[in-house]
């Protein structure tokens, strides 16, 4: 089955997006409410309204932590038992973030694979960087 993958090009220091990534309180201005510790081995949730067949809550776990460079956490919600991974890259203008939402298996995955990489692409366009032009650099 396919992955999602995206790649954005952002005009903000690496330092400033992995802060983005990894503080809960930043994580959850742009993406969702959660309980996230930058620790691996840590276990916690995003929060967002329910869906049928999903009850709005993501089951996550910190798998890897390499700051300021990449991050990947497990990501199970109604069918899904998927990974995110976030890669970090300095560029002359900015950074390069890559997204990669794998492990989507069967055919119960297709709506949610597709209905994910909207909603991936929605996030790094628009509300990711909205939230970092708000933000002071470090």
């Amino acid at each position: 089955m396919k992955d999602v993958e995206i790649t954005r090009n952002l005009s903000f220091p690496r330092e400033m997006i992995w802060q983005a990534l990894t503080d809960s309180a930043q994580l959850g201005a742009w993406l969702m409410p959660n309980d996230f510790r930058p620790e691996i081995g840590h276990r916690f949730t995003f929060r967002t309204k329910p869906a049928p067949g999903f009850d709005g809550i993501v089951h996550c776990e910190v798998l890897e932590l390499v700051p300021p460079e990449r991050l990947v956490i497990s990501w199970k919600g109604g069918p899904l038992d998927t990974r995110v991974a976030f890669e970090l890259a300095e560029t002359s203008t900015g950074t390069r973030l890559t997204l990669r939402h794998t492990g989507f298996a069967g055919l119960s995955n297709v709506i949610p694979r597709i209905a994910l990489g909207f909603g991936w692409k929605d996030l790094l366009a628009r509300k990711l960087p909205r939230h970092l032009s708000m933000q002071k650099p470090p």
